[in-house]
């Protein structure tokens, strides 16, 4: 009897811990990323003080780092001798070894003049480059205090009954979908890849949560927002991106080309529908929750593993985004390609009536190629345009240099010509839902 007792006294005390644990961790987690608060004459949230600071003490030190990281991110993928897998992995790997090149020529000073024009290579390196560079490392490990403790797993359940009506997906795909929005869309893109494969989604679902949830992370959107001088304007850019995302995503699972795709599972795995919850949600919610945080390894361990893969994201992404955005900058300033591309949006920014609508239409276009690259182009226009224009650029969610490329890789059952075409369809989309927000706003 008073060994039973003591068992008990023990499993209050560590369900106690753990509760503690969830609460504390997520807090800290959501204050780093949308509290915002005045330091140093800035307001802005905790991880992009930090980066400011680490850029404003340490120039010599980032510069270093970043030209370990652009090296590192080129040989990286001979050295793994995944360069030659297909032929995505073969162009995105010669596009890392540009993007190393060019970074070397910028850092060392021996670039020639188009590349060395203060509006191209050094906008890059300084504007998008760097802070990316660093805010990826710093924000994995806050995220890992978001995501690791038991809260996305209390949301998931709870998000189970509108997830199958409102998004055609189970229910279980709420966390992949908060995941892939907050972590990253690599993370969310190679989780939807093997619940796929295991039997737990469809290929229909798949695809829905592959282009509808798996867009830039939190900090990237830092990088926009800080890019485009909108950080007093954080918290209204991060929920109006994550509502407007969203409801896309639930408009484009009606529309062609997602509708008419079949609801199989993968070829040779065993289906693995999930149990729906019917009564005592919150409770089944809080159990869930609870059971992540216990399972978990220390909290050492999960914070090194985040740290890990956040640079090892960072060596993946950094060549890829100078090299393409160095591409999509130079087409824009010096060809007409992309103006060519923005007379497709033109007729929906003059009907909505967007300031500088051509040079809008331009940036839409550009959000293809690469997800910062609309950010660059309207630096100068007036806040309403650059508030729609991020927030599409977010709600995008396809583009050429990372997402598309690592969606192709993947068993997910969707072809290059539907992908452009949901990026379309999702661009239109949200440039008519978001531009009243923004007058409204603004």
């Amino acid at each position: 009897m008073e060994f039973h007792q003591r068992e008990l006294e023990r499993d209050s005390q560590f369900r106690i811990s753990s509760a503690i644990k969830m609460f504390i961790c997520s807090i800290v987690g959501i204050f780093s990323f949308f509290v915002s608060f005045e330091w140093r004459g800035k307001d802005s949230i905790l991880i992009d003080h930090i980066v400011s600071f680490i850029r404003t003490e340490a120039p010599l030190l980032v510069t270093a780092y970043v030209l370990i990281m652009l090296v590192g991110g080129a040989i990286h993928p001979f050295l793994t001798k995944k360069w030659n897998k297909s032929t995505v992995n073969i162009v995105m790997s010669i596009l890392k070894v540009g993007g190393m090149i060019a970074g070397i020529l910028l850092i060392f000073n021996i670039a020639p003049a188009w590349l060395a024009d203060e509006s191209i290579g050094p906008y890059l390196l300084e504007k998008l480059v760097k802070p990316v560079g660093i805010l990826i490392p710093i924000g994995s490990l806050f995220l890992a205090l978001l995501v690791s403790y038991g809260l996305l797993e209390y949301i998931g359940v709870l998000a189970q009954p509108f997830m199958k009506p409102v998004f055609k997906t189970s229910g279980r795909s709420a966390v992949d979908a908060v995941a892939s929005f907050v972590g990253s869309y690599s993370v969310g893109l190679l989780l939807t890849n093997r619940l796929y494969m295991e039997g737990r989604y469809t290929a229909k679902e798949a695809v829905i949560i592959g282009t509808g949830f798996s867009t830039v992370s939190v900090t990237f959107m830092v990088v926009i927002a800080s890019t485009l001088d909108m950080m007093q304007h954080w918290n209204a850019f991060f929920w109006v991106s994550l509502v407007v995302t969203f409801l896309v995503t639930a408009l484009t699972v009606r529309l062609y080309p997602i509708r008419s795709m079949k609801d199989e599972y993968y070829e040779g795995a065993t289906p693995m529908p999930e149990k729906i919850v019917k009564k005592g949600r919150f409770k089944e919610a809080w159990r869930q929750a609870m059971e992540a945080v216990d399972q978990n390894p220390p909290m050492t361990k999960i914070l090194w593993a985040n740290l890990k893969d956040g640079f090892i994201m960072t060596m993946g992404v950094m060549p890829s985004i100078l090299s393409v955005g160095l591409l999509g900058l130079v087409l824009a300033t010096y060809t007409p390609i992309f103006d060519w591309l923005s007379y497709i949006f033109v007729p929906f920014t003059y009907v909505l009536q967007i300031p500088e609508p051509f040079l809008a239409a331009k940036a839409l276009s550009l959000s293809l190629a690469e997800v910062f690259l609309p950010a660059l182009v309207v630096t100068q226009a007036a806040l309403v345009t650059k508030f729609i224009v991020a927030v599409v650029s977010i709600s995008a969610i396809l583009f050429f240099s990372a997402v598309i490329p690592l969606i192709l890789s993947t068993e997910i059952p969707v072809t290059l010509r539907q992908i452009v075409t949901i990026w379309f369809v999702r661009v239109v989309l949200t440039l008519i839902i978001v531009t009243p927000i923004a007058f409204l706003l603004f």
